[in-house]
């Protein structure tokens, strides 16, 4: 799938043919970074990159180049989540750069939810680019060495560049035309929105394969523990991309008394053995929200400690100066 970008842990991983896991670290309302170290410290031992999300939900909390910051201060890959919600070019470009400069090497380029979303619903959303042309403005930085206006930079950013795909939400048809429009404007990996529908996920990744994109994009599959019932039809009714089918809710509501946590993780890690066996599919983004002691249990339930190569690695294709991950 081309050179090597960044060289970031993630990326190795990828290129590696290893199953890959990252998970998203939920972002503290305040400015104590123990917060982010305790958090990090919970995902670090089974996860390869850790997300730092930027404002998810139009939500204010610590940013994204913060949080990712301080972990790549802790030797932790994040990706760091960037929104075009709350930024114009100038902007976007010089926190690119200012990224780089702190050794940050993964960067998820999103649109963001709109601020009707969130808590702020009077803010001024900027969306002067989208996640496309953020994806374009960052290959631009990258590739061609120089600013959208043409300037030249002095040096240049290595960067992983990722996206973001919905499977699940209609029209389901788009959605392999969307991917590819993502794949041609720079994406090097794209991570999906949850899965609960395995079928519709095997549908997509089939229309992937005939368009080739599984050759040109490394796609790890989005996948969460539901706390309960009533927590899954919250999600389902109120964020927006999330498809919860009913008969999901449904087991949930089904579990004994006490249960429906425990149902809802063992859902969790069912759909994770599922879409591990799907052609295509590089790894699974976990995102287990205000729940990341589930991470581990999750991992190490659906057996992915003991992770295997899904493709021949190629040494050549990591470069001479790198190796494969242990």
């Amino acid at each position: 799938m081309g050179r090597v970008k960044s060289g970031s842990r993630l990326e190795r991983v990828l290129r590696s043919g290893r199953f890959a896991v990252t998970a998203e670290l939920n972002p503290p309302d305040g400015a104590d970074p123990q917060e982010v170290y305790s958090r990090a410290l919970v995902l670090s031992t089974v996860c390869d990159a850790i997300n730092a999300t930027d404002a998810s939900s139009a939500m204010a909390h610590m940013s994204s180049v913060a949080v990712s910051a301080l972990l790549v201060a802790s030797g932790y890959d994040p990706v760091m989540q960037m929104t075009c919600r709350d930024r114009n070019r100038i902007a976007i470009q010089g926190d690119l750069l200012g990224a780089a400069a702190l050794g940050i090497r993964n960067v998820l380029c999103l649109t963001g939810d709109g601020v009707q979303a969130g808590d702020h619903p009077d803010a001024r959303p900027v969306l002067d680019l989208d996640s496309i042309t953020l994806l374009r403005t960052a290959r631009i930085l990258r590739d061609k060495g120089r600013f959208l206006s043409g300037r030249k930079l002095d040096s240049r950013p290595n960067l992983f560049l990722g996206a973001a795909s919905n499977p699940f939400a209609p029209p389901l048809d788009f959605r392999p035309l969307r991917l590819a429009k993502k794949v041609e404007a720079g994406a090097d990996f794209i991570q999906t929105q949850y899965c609960y529908d395995v079928p519709r996920l095997r549908q997509f990744m089939s229309a992937v394969r005939d368009a080739g994109l599984d050759k040109r994009v490394f796609i790890l599959a989005g996948v969460g523990p539901l706390r309960s019932a009533k927590a899954a039809e919250f999600m389902r009714d109120n964020v927006p991309g999330v498809v919860i089918p009913d008969e999901v809710i449904d087991r949930i509501k089904g579990a004994p008394k006490g249960g429906q946590r425990r149902e809802g993780t063992r859902i969790c890690v069912e759909i994770v053995q599922q879409v591990r066996e799907i052609p295509g599919i590089s790894g699974i983004h976990l995102m287990a929200f205000r729940q990341e002691e589930l991470v581990q249990e999750i991992v190490e339930e659906a057996g992915l400690l003991r992770r295997q190569p899904s493709v021949q690695f190629e040494e050549a294709s990591i470069g001479k100066d790198m190796k494969a991950p242990d």
